[in-house]
């Protein structure tokens, strides 16, 4: 594992809004930075970074954490692999302990396939660059037919594989990588007649795919042959580190002026993507090898809400779109479509354009999709009153699509309008169709559970705003639960352990320190919070309170830092909270009347922790009434069960009249 050192290193290097800015756009609000949560849909954003506290939170879904956990539960790696990730941005070296066999097995084979993803992306290059072959085919496809600079070339790392069957296999192989990751990133093909092994792109120029972060995770290769039977592009299949629906080609390279320009441009293919941003216009991307998918859609949209497709001119092109613009609908975002002039595609049109000329072209022809649809489908339709009556009904069922009841209006007033149609009766169909859309099959049960997720995360901000605005008024009380009350405390100590506040024994005032009261009170009963992730925040909060002193600021980052997610989640929760918390259920009574932080502590802390050991003397009663009910029970031992129920019964009068005064 890696070191606590090299670990401390990495936290204060990470900028948790550098590192969390490659893969969502944030915007700032106030001292923080606010999105849409790239771990559920959203339409309203409730995901929070905090600069200051180095943690981020989504009041939507739950989930919080800092950098590093950030880095974790995006790309779905372990905790190290995390780290290394986030070390690797900031060139810090990281050094190892041994791993558990565990932990060996699951880093071991996707590490490997990235490596050797990584080599064969050099390899590639460096044969093309410096072998005769590559030199003689690949670089002047590149260079003469594609017109692409060298430092594009560089850029997007394009290279060539040797035409020799086996020669990358073997020459993977001669480096060290071995023949199971070779086959498991598809990059070779095992013969079942010989078992030997085939290069699956030879005689290609290669295109690697980079992830959002950057990473090889699979190739696309292009034949130069003009043989028919040899199909014209050969992509990498499914691996454990590539799934083609949950990638975007060029997307590393796209994102930053994605955000800049709040909208991202759809195309088709590698070549339109790389002559693109070679003209100067960065914000593209494609959805090579696949028709554009769900997920697709949603990661861009953790970048933008505004989509322009461009489309080759030629009508088959344009009407294979029609499923993916439905889709983009579907997710609630905004898209636009551009046509370019035929036999134009983006890929020429980007080479003979300036990147003003690019731009221009789409300010100027860029069209929502219900003008585009009309125009397109109606040249078909022409005067013929059933083929018009088709090209209303494939409009109404694009409207219905979308999620946003007030966007929808909008576009049935501009389709009534195009099409000279009643508009009520256009909010009828859409209407039908949507009710008709929740009532059965998979198209049905797709919509539904796009609507459901929908009202779940709506449910789930009102949820989160209601727990806020009720922190003033009823969460903590006499029947609050272990694990909120638990929280409650933990609240104390994280936010407010190094203040003090005056208690009041007698007609004296006493000046007393949060933490100490928490701990002394706690310590001198031997208690142990219940939940595991509270009470491992607590011995860590109770021994750097002893290390540092009474009256000290215990650093945040000690426990938003830690290296168990669950604590991490938990400590980026509570101080994530509203920095003017007031205790909940100890507001109650209309006499209390409290102004500073200093005397809200003093009543706080006081009943947060009376409460908690309240409920801990319910538990054993609890304990001790199902020992009353114990067969065979002797006298003497019922009475002494019985003279213990008393006492702490006794204790628990004390204890209520503690809650249920004012202490000031």
């Amino acid at each position: 594992m890696i070191d606590r050192a090299t670990i401390d290193r990495i936290f204060a290097a990470a900028d948790i809004v550098d590192i969390i800015n490659d893969y969502v756009t944030l915007k700032r609000k106030g001292t923080n930075y606010q999105a849409c949560c790239p771990f559920h849909n959203e339409k309203t954003p409730s995901f929070v970074v905090s600069p200051a506290k180095g943690v981020f939170k989504c009041f939507g879904c739950g989930k919080g954490g800092n950098a590093v956990t950030f880095v974790m539960e995006h790309e779905n790696v372990t905790y190290p692999e995390a780290l290394k990730i986030v070390a690797k941005k900031y060139g810090i070296e990281v050094q190892e302990k041994e791993l558990t066999p565990e932990e060996q097995q699951r880093n071991d084979n996707r590490e490997s396939m990235f490596a050797l993803n990584s080599w064969a992306a050099d390899y590639f290059v460096h044969y093309m660059h410096h072998e005769a072959e590559g030199m003689s085919i690949g670089m002047p496809y590149f260079r003469q037919q594609r017109g692409f600079t060298d430092a594009t070339i560089k850029k997007f790392g394009l290279g060539f594989c040797p035409s020799r069957g086996d020669k990358m296999s073997k020459d993977a192989m001669a480096a060290g990588y071995r023949e199971e990751f070779l086959t498991a990133t598809g990059l070779a093909i095992k013969r079942e007649s010989d078992g030997s092994l085939h290069d699956r792109f030879y005689d290609r120029v290669m295109f690697p795919v980079h992830n959002i972060s950057g990473r090889v995770v699979a190739f696309g290769g292009r034949t130069l042959r003009t043989d028919k039977k040899v199909a014209k592009y050969q992509n990498s299949p499914e691996s454990e580190i590539y799934s083609k629906k949950n990638e975007l080609y060029g997307l590393y390279f796209a994102k930053k002026a994605i955000q800049q320009q709040d909208f991202a441009i759809m195309v088709e293919g590698y070549t339109d993507v790389i002559s693109m941003h070679q003209a100067g216009v960065e914000n593209v991307v494609a959805s090579s090898g696949t028709s554009l998918t769900i997920e697709q859609i949603r990661l861009l949209n953790r970048f933008t809400r505004n989509i322009t497709v461009i489309y080759d001119g030629d009508a088959a092109g344009i009407k294979a779109s029609e499923r993916g613009i439905d889709l983009i609908l579907a997710e609630g975002m905004n898209v636009r479509i551009v046509s370019l002039p035929e036999p134009e595609d983006p890929d020429s049109f980007a080479r003979t354009h300036t990147a003003e000329e690019v731009k221009e072209y789409i300010r100027n022809n860029e069209e929502d999709f219900i003008s585009f649809k009309a125009k397109m489908l109606l040249e078909d339709a022409g005067n013929d009153p059933i083929k018009r009556s088709a090209v209303i009904t494939n409009m109404v069922n694009s409207i219905s699509l979308i999620p946003d009841n007030i966007q929808r209006t909008v576009y049935i007033a501009d389709c009534a309008r195009i099409m000279n149609i009643d508009k009520e009766v256009l909010i009828g169909e859409v209407a039908r169709k949507r009710m008709r859309a929740a009532g059965g099959g998979a198209e049905a049960d797709d919509f539904m559970r796009r609507q459901q997720a929908q009202i779940r995360s709506e449910q789930a901000q009102t949820q989160s705003i209601n727990q806020q605005a009720t922190q003033t008024s009823g969460i903590i009380g006499a029947g609050s639960s272990m694990d909120s009350l638990e929280r409650e405390l933990l609240k104390y100590l994280l936010k407010f352990g190094h203040r003090y506040f005056e208690f009041k024994e007698g007609r004296n005032y006493v000046n007393m320190n949060v933490a100490a009261e928490i701990l002394r009170d706690l310590d001198g009963d031997g208690i142990q919070f219940q939940t595991p992730s509270h009470n491992a925040i607590l011995n860590l909060y109770r021994t750097l309170w002893r290390e540092s002193g009474e009256g000290m600021e215990i650093p945040a980052n000690h426990f938003t830092s830690h290296q168990d997610p669950e604590v991490c989640n938990v400590a980026v929760d509570l101080l994530m909270s509203d920095d003017n918390y007031i205790p909940s259920e100890i507001w109650s009574k209309k006499d209390v009347h409290v102004e500073s932080i200093e005397e809200i502590l003093a009543i706080g802390v006081p009943k947060a922790i009376t409460l908690y050991k309240s409920k801990i003397v319910d538990g054993i009663i609890a304990d001790l009434d199902n020992q009353l009910k114990r067969p065979g029970i002797t006298e003497d031992e019922e009475m002494e069960i019985t003279q213990r129920i008393a006492l702490l019964n006794t204790a628990k009068v004390k204890m209520s009249k503690i809650t249920n005064r004012s202490i000031l």
